[in-house]
């Protein structure tokens, strides 16, 4: 029996949707990692396995907090180079790895791309961490009365 694995499955999914690079596939599965580890880091005290499932907007921002920390003030040019410009994109990928993936990404009855929709602007949240406090102005000089 042949196991699938993530390369081969983000190779024949670039082949038929050439919208975002195959990094892309690979940060996604990374902040999805980095996403689970975070909201369930309290599951080595659990007896029971842990539900490792994260919802759409968890993995948004767990995408925004890992991306930040890898990138820096290059996130935002990084994400696009690999075709990501909005939230909704990060849907598409996800979505491409549960189709395509042969079992390796699974998702509940609940999950749609629609959980990716308004999400965050990139603009604002991938530049603004890295923009300078505007600085004071000058106070105004005395006139002298005439």
């Amino acid at each position: 029996m042949h196991t699938v694995n993530f390369e081969e499955v983000v190779e024949k999914i670039v082949a038929r949707d050439p919208r975002y690079a195959r990094e892309a596939y690979h940060f996604v599965r990374e902040a999805l990692d980095y996403t689970q580890k975070k909201i369930h880091k309290d599951a080595r005290n659990r007896k029971s396995r842990p539900d490792r499932h994260v919802t759409g907007q968890q993995l948004v921002e767990g995408i925004r907090d890992y991306g930040l920390g890898l990138f820096g003030p290059m996130t935002l040019f990084v994400l696009n180079d690999w075709g990501l410009r909005c939230c909704e994109d990060f849907g598409e990928i996800v979505f491409n790895l549960v189709d395509h993936g042969n079992g390796m990404f699974g998702k509940t009855d609940r999950d749609s791309r629609d959980d990716f929709k308004g999400g965050y602007d990139f603009g604002a949240t991938f530049r603004q961490p890295y923009v300078p406090a505007a600085k004071s102005k000058p106070a105004a000089a005395p006139t002298e009365p005439s």
